[in-house]
């Protein structure tokens, strides 16, 4: 009778044992997966309160100037955050190519918040007589815009 308890004890501490490290790998897996979606959800909250719109008109001619091979691009910020003005946080693609050159200034103020007019400009030999798009990317918001040289 002895032996039946001793080894019903020994099997029940065991299993505790057991209990209690599958408990721990689960929490530790709980508290990752909790930090990464804590993370992320950052990450959305700034692509969501991210915004712009192109307001540069493409039938106007001053999208591209012919003689100095230059595209100005003016983009508003829409959202509800201040944006920064700097080129490597703006991605410019003309015709698909990615272009590294760009230059932005803020036109109506110290810096790029909301409301005010950014000018995104770079330099570009267009064909004549040909359709383009300008596509411009800020944390994941993506305008486009479709003009005529």
């Amino acid at each position: 009778m002895a032996s039946v308890s001793s080894s019903h004890l020994i099997l029940f501490i065991a299993s505790l044992i057991i209990a209690a490290s599958v408990a721990g790998t689960f929490t530790q897996g709980v508290q990752r997966l909790s930090s990464a979606l804590g993370d992320r959800s950052i990450d959305v909250s700034g692509d969501i309160r991210t915004d712009i719109s192109i307001i540069s008109d493409p039938g106007s001619g001053a999208v591209y100037n012919e003689s100095e091979n230059n595209v100005t691009v003016l983009v508003k910020n829409t959202g509800s955050r201040s944006l920064p003005a700097e080129s490597d946080r703006i991605d410019v693609l003309i015709d698909g190519q990615y272009q590294a050159t760009a230059t932005v200034t803020v036109l109506d103020g110290p810096s790029w918040r909301v409301g005010n007019v950014a000018k995104i400009e770079f330099s570009e030999t267009l064909a004549e007589n040909e359709d383009h798009r300008v596509a411009i990317i800020v944390n994941n918001d993506k305008e486009v815009l479709k003009f005529r040289t």
